[in-house]
């Protein structure tokens, strides 16, 4: 009976942590008006994860080529260094 609750109780936790990262990865997928722009963010500053890490927050290094920021639109392509990695969504 114990080893039951218990495996029940892991099973929910699992359940709301995958719900949970299913909402996160929704409020980051696009900001109207922005833009996803790569090679100017200060490490542990940038806005989503990469090949190397899932979350934000994580980047281990100035300036790396794939971490990304939002910025204002049309404000990536005027930055020394940065790359437009996604341009803003249309509404």
């Amino acid at each position: 009976m114990k080893d039951t609750k218990i495996l029940m109780n892991v099973t929910l936790a699992g359940i709301v942590a995958l719900g949970m990262g299913g909402i996160a990865n929704d409020a980051q997928a696009a900001k109207a008006g922005f833009e996803k722009c790569a090679g100017i963010v200060k490490a542990g500053m940038n806005d989503c994860g990469t090949a190397k890490h899932d979350c934000a927050g994580q980047a281990k290094t100035d300036g790396g080529a794939d971490e990304w920021i939002y910025v204002p639109e049309g404000t990536c392509e005027k930055i020394a260094d940065a790359t437009l990695k996604q341009a803003a969504p249309k509404t």
